[in-house]
């Protein structure tokens, strides 16, 4: 078991909160991967399933089994889970 923490972005181009939210990963040293709806109804269609929502960003983070989805927009939303995570890595 890695205690690397797994943190997908889905975004779209052009989208001011996705890039907002990719910068601050990229300003804290954190390894992300992009997943671009960006002409790719299918990639939103999974979304919906997963969240009932189509919009982006959505942000996943996770490790091991433990994932969690965060729909809401605002960075704050990703320090907390960022947070919670990094007490779970530490035990």
């Amino acid at each position: 078991m890695g205690k690397e923490l797994s943190v997908v972005v889905w975004a779209k181009e052009g989208c001011h909160y996705c890039g907002e939210v990719k910068q601050y990963l990229e300003d804290k040293g954190i390894k992300y991967e992009t997943i671009d709806v960006t002409h790719h109804d299918d990639r939103r269609d999974v979304l919906e399933v997963k969240y009932g929502i189509r919009h982006v960003p959505v942000v996943e983070i996770g490790k091991d089994e433990v994932y969690e989805g965060i729909t809401q927009v605002g960075i704050e939303h990703i320090e907390k889970v960022l947070e919670r995570f990094n007490h779970i890595i530490l035990k």
